[in-house]
């Protein structure tokens, strides 16, 4: 593409270069616009990136980000970009309970959703038979519960109890799910998403439940290999480049300057930076014109817990577990190999995730870690008699949104009163917590009101999966 034929299109600025900053420029480019990325970090990919770490000589996410069968547009996005092939799908969810017991939760072939999930729900036998009835009556409960989302209503937690759910189950059960779903704790978070997560991840299709897991770093899936995707369809990409301001009035946006003094002339910008830095980019006169960012400095944060761990020898050759009743939540396996300094036998890599670890935060690392270790010795002898090589810590505090109830009243929609600038952002009002599907809808949304500011109404959101006949006929 030459210089001459980038400037005879409508050009874009897409501040940020997180997922949602990515899917609007890869549908806008896909559009035939001349895109530039602006990113102020050195590699793309926003939460969802990679360090490298001398000790392993290994690149390693700072947390295990997966996908679901539910997550349709971040499906579309992966497919468009070229990356599909580099995630892998577990259709079999590999639960412990407390005294280490194994219980496989997959969907029966027989069975249409929502009762696909029945029979591996109903031997999960950490649970005794009373309460997966009290539990299995509470789902049907909240899937046909019609919430609204403000601060008058309870959160899932306190719905739970109001319900009758025992402090059993709900540890046993619906913390499980819900706090490595929404990121937060079941009494913090609303009712409203609990709902979402049950109604669209379990009861309405029979795939929706099913892990979609990244077999390779997320720096190389969501850096290098979109990088060089967006170059080979002509989109600048500006890596190391803050934005100082975005520049226009309240009819529209002119431009964009960076943080050297550069300004950049656009005919339209999607600002797809985290919420707690979007007011920044603005000035007065812009913020005036701009209510629907006066909430989002009310968006609380939760943190999430990455603890890497190298063992002298196998812990389990699943590909992941969900442990029950511990801090440790998930475990995923990540292979073994040879590390930088020369062990003379493999090391073999495993992440654990902790989410909503407000917990961690006051605790020393290594006492983290003991837990952490007894956590998987409990469940996996091996654990136990392995030797621990290394081990890293890294905690977000800010890894996601808080989905507390209220939430939707301080979350923007993509579309401004300045016809050509759009937000993006999983933080944003997308339907979804704080996930990569959520955010990948946004910038599908972001670039739909920038081609409408062209003059061009385009429909880019990808549908949802299709509900199951029965699941049609019982859920609202």
């Amino acid at each position: 593409m030459t210089p001459g034929e980038r400037r005879s299109r409508a050009r874009v600025s897409v501040v940020g270069g997180g997922l949602a900053g990515l899917a609007a420029a890869v549908r806008l480019a896909e559009a035939g616009l001349a895109v530039e990325l602006i990113e102020a970090r050195r590699q793309l990919g926003g939460r969802a990136t990679s360090f490298y770490d001398p000790a392993s000589g290994q690149w390693i996410d700072h947390c295990q980000h997966v996908s679901m069968g539910c997550c349709t547009n971040l499906a579309d996005f992966c497919r468009r970009t070229q990356i599909a092939a580099d995630f892998r799908r577990d259709r079999v969810l590999h639960f412990f309970a407390p005294d280490g017991r194994y219980h496989p939760l997959g969907g029966c072939r027989w069975l249409p959703a929502p009762l696909h999930l029945g029979p591996s729900f109903l031997r999960l036998g950490f649970l005794s038979l009373g309460e997966r009835l009290a539990i299995a009556r509470m789902l049907w409960r909240l899937a046909r519960e019609a919430p609204g989302d403000d601060t008058s209503q309870p959160t899932i937690g306190q719905w739970l109890r109001a319900g009758g759910q025992s402090a059993r189950t709900i540890e046993r059960f619906w913390s499980v799910v819900l706090v490595s779903a929404l990121g937060e704790d079941v009494e913090r978070a609303s009712l409203a998403a609990a709902r979402k997560v049950f109604v669209d991840g379990f009861l309405s299709a029979r795939s929706a439940y099913e892990l979609e897991v990244p077999l390779v770093p997320l720096g190389e899936l969501y850096g290098k290999r979109l990088e060089a995707w967006l170059a080979e369809h002509g989109v600048a990409v500006r890596l190391g480049a803050a934005v100082e301001r975005v520049e226009g009035d309240s009819a529209r946006v002119t431009a964009v300057v960076l943080a050297d003094g550069a300004r950049r002339e656009t005919d339209a910008v999607v600002v797809a930076v985290p919420w707690r830095r979007v007011r920044e980019v603005f000035g007065t006169e812009m913020l005036a014109v701009l209510p629907g960012l006066e909430g989002v400095e009310r968006i609380e944060a939760a943190p999430i817990t990455g603890v890497h761990l190298w063992f002298d020898r196998e812990i389990t050759p699943l590909p992941h577990a969900v442990l029950v009743g511990r801090l440790s939540q998930w475990v995923f396996n990540r292979g073994s190999r040879t590390t930088a300094d020369q062990e003379p036998a493999p090391a073999h890599y495993y992440q654990v995730v902790i989410s909503a670890s407000r917990s961690c935060a006051p605790r020393d690392r290594d006492d983290v870690v003991r837990e952490v270790v007894g956590d998987l010795a409990a469940v996996w002898p091996a654990a136990g008699a392995a030797r621990l090589l290394r081990w890293r810590v890294v905690s977000e505090q800010a890894a996601v949104f808080s989905v507390r109830p209220g939430i939707e009243q301080h979350r923007p929609p993509q579309r401004t009163p300045i016809a050509n600038l759009a937000l993006a952002g999983d933080w944003t009002r997308t339907g979804w917590p704080a996930t990569m599907e959520g955010a990948v809808r946004s910038g599908y949304l972001a670039a739909e009101v920038v081609l409408r500011s062209l003059g061009r109404e385009e429909k880019l959101l990808f549908p949802d999966l299709p509900r199951a006949w029965l699941a049609r006929l019982l859920l609202p």
